[in-house]
C-alpha cells in the first residue's frame, strides 16, 4: 500500500509542483520505511533466548522504533526546509483532478492500513506496531490537509499549500520525536 502510494503520490506531486503532495510523497517513503523496520525489528524481537541474550532479543523492539523515529525526523527536517523555500518564493502548482483522486485513494488506503494495524497493535500489545498505527492516523489527517490545499487552489489560493507543507513537516517532527522519547524510555 505504500510503495503504491509513494509513486502515485510522488508522480503527481512533481508533475504539478505541489509542495503538500511532494511534502505527502516524502511521507509515504518513511512509512515504507517504518513498515520495514517494523517487519525486521519484529523478526529479530521474537528470537528466543541464546547464549549471548539470556533474556531473548525483545530490546529490538525499541532499537528499531528508535530508528522509524530518527528517520521520521530527518524527513520532517527537510520538508519543513522545501516548505518554507516554496512559501518564500511563492511558488504555486499546477491544479489537477488527478490530486483530489491521489489524495482519496491514500485517505482510504491509509485509513484501512490504520484499522487493519490497530487490530493487530491490540491483539499483540507491540510497540512498532503500536508507531506504525499512530502513523497511519496521522497520515489520514494530513492528506485531508493536502486535499484542503488542492481544492482551495481552485480560488486562487495557492500559499496554503506551502502552509500545509510545513504543518505536515512539524506533525512528522513531533511524532517522530515522541516515539523516540517512548522507545528511549
Amino acid at each position: 500500500g505504500n510503495i503504491f502510494l509513494l509513486i502515485i503520490k510522488g508522480i503527481i506531486g512533481f508533475i504539478t509542483n505541489s509542495q503538500a503532495m511532494i511534502a505527502d510523497a516524502a511521507n509515504s517513503a518513511g512509512d515504507i520505511f517504518a513498515s520495514l523496520m517494523t517487519f525486521i525489528g519484529n523478526k529479530i524481537a521474537s528470537e528466543p533466548k541464546d547464549e549471548t541474550h539470556n533474556m531473548g532479543h525483545g530490546k529490538a523492539e525499541y532499537i528499531f522504533s528508535m530508528f522509524i523515529s530518527i528517520s521520521m525526523i530527518v524527513i520532517a527536517l527537510k520538508l519543513l526546509y522545501d516548505s518554507v523555500m516554496s512559501l518564500i518564493n511563492q511558488n504555486a502548482f499546477e491544479f489537477s483532478w488527478f490530486l483530489v483522486i491521489v489524495c482519496i485513494v491514500t485517505i482510504v488506503v491509509k485509513l484501512s492500513l490504520y484499522l487493519y494495524t490497530s487490530k493487530l497493535a491490540k491483539g499483540l500489545g507491540n510497540l512498532l506496531l503500536e508507531a506504525n498505527k499512530k502513523d497511519h492516523r496521522n497520515d489520514c489527517i494530513i492528506t485531508t490537509f493536502t486535499l484542503t490545499s488542492v481544492l482551495l487552489s481552485l480560488v486562487n489560493i495557492y500559499w496554503f499549500d506551502g502552509v500545509v507543507g510545513i504543518g505536515i513537516s512539524i506533525w512528522i517532527f513531533y511524532t517522530g520525536l515522541k516515539i523516540f522519547i517512548e522507545s528511549f524510555n
